[in-house]
């Protein structure tokens, strides 16, 4: 399973960007074997939950571990599934496990779902991004676990995004599965500290009863760049991706196009509305993890961000970026139609949409973020396993 999705490189990615010594907690079983033992084991995984060729599945089955029970996030086990589509449960060929989707009739763990289970494991690799579904499901994970009295264990994983923190805090009456807490869009959090500060600043029902274990990272701190060895869900390819997310995420709640069914999907984006604007075109194509994209056969006319990670991180500039929603905002045509309501879902803003409609400079905007950044950055200091950046 980890060979299945391997992140794309590119010719000339410099290597030098990347701290080739930091690994996932599951890297060491001597960490976590111990409080596995003699338990019935659930695993929170997908492709990601790997240690080179070893899924944390198989590495806890040759050492004797009862696992019995699989769940699956957004993109299901396999990771392909398309965003938002829906994942039905299923049955794990290899082990005959069942695989039960928190993704598909409900996103919560139900009392049924963990009866036959002491211990859940979530092993997921993130991406640092607040509208990333994977620390929605570690949330809800959390809150059955606690209502169930099962005992959770966070198999910890860097974040590669983990080196800044940026963007509208998201108020909440935006909340949803793409943003449930009141959290910047780039957070700088692990798994590992986003759940703590759950626990300790009792952020969901019953937080104060959840028995909480968290296994570190090996050689990892905020300050380090963490190349993902595997694609954490279809789109977002490499590492270029990766980094431009947080900034060019946000047109998913316009009518532009971030280059699903592409080569470059988050690295670029685009509309055949922008046709007298840009020279720059790409047509995106139905295929594994696009089955419909947007614009679909359709010429859109846009920006190519950057190939590589050094272009991505260059331009990105350690902050989330407002200047290509700005320009794509500018150029379009139908300026009533640009936004679509995901868009306050998306940024868990109230007034990033009507600021740019009336034309606010991007640092402007940014000042109106600050007070709420202030307060999150004192919250999570309190809650971080590793040196801050």
């Amino acid at each position: 399973m980890c060979a299945l999705l391997l992140l794309t490189s590119f010719t000339g990615t410099s290597k030098s960007l990347f701290d080739t010594t930091i690994k996932p907690a599951a890297a060491a079983p001597a960490n976590y074997i111990l409080l596995l033992k003699g338990k019935n084991v659930g695993l929170i995984i997908n492709q990601t939950s790997c240690v080179g060729d070893s899924s944390l599945l198989d590495i806890l089955l040759v050492r004797g571990i009862k696992v019995v029970k699989i769940f699956t996030p957004e993109h299901g086990f396999r990771g392909k599934a398309d965003a938002g589509a829906h994942v039905d449960n299923t049955i794990d060929e290899a082990t005959h496990l069942p695989v039960v989707s928190l993704y598909g009739s409900h996103k919560k763990p139900t009392p049924d779902d963990l009866k036959d289970i002491d211990i859940l494991v979530y092993d997921l690799q993130d991406v640092g991004v607040r509208f990333y579904t994977y620390i929605s499901t570690l949330e809800y994970a959390m809150e059955a676990c606690a209502e169930q009295q099962k005992q959770l264990v966070v198999l910890d994983r860097p974040n590669p995004n983990g080196f800044y923190i940026d963007g509208p805090v998201l108020k909440k009456e935006n909340r949803s599965f793409v943003g449930m807490q009141a959290i910047p869009i780039v957070y700088a959090m692990t798994a590992g500290e986003y759940a703590k500060m759950l626990v300790g600043e009792h952020l969901f029902p019953g937080a104060a009863t959840l028995d909480l274990q968290v296994v570190k990272c090996l050689n990892y701190d905020h300050s380090k760049k963490y190349e993902l060895p595997i694609a954490p869900s279809p789109n977002l390819r490499n590492m270029a991706a990766i980094y431009a997310y947080p900034s060019l995420c946000l047109f998913e709640g316009t009518k532009i196009s971030v280059g699903r069914g592409t080569a470059f999907p988050f690295q670029q984006f685009g509309s055949p509305e922008l046709a007298d604007k840009y020279p720059y075109t790409f047509t995106p194509q139905s295929g594994e993890g696009a089955k419909s994209p947007t614009y679909e056969g359709k010429k859109c006319f846009g920006v190519l961000v950057g190939e590589t990670p050094g272009e991505i991180l260059k331009q990105v500039n350690g902050r989330l970026q407002l200047k290509w929603l700005i320009d794509a905002y500018t150029a379009y045509p139908a300026k009533d139609q640009f936004f679509t309501d995901f868009f306050k879902k998306l940024t868990g803003s109230d007034d990033l949409k009507t600021q740019i409609q009336k034309g606010e400079t991007e640092a402007t905007i940014r000042k109106c973020w600050q007070k709420d950044l202030k307060i999150f950055k004192t919250t999570r200091k309190k809650y971080l396993l590793y040196k801050d950046f």
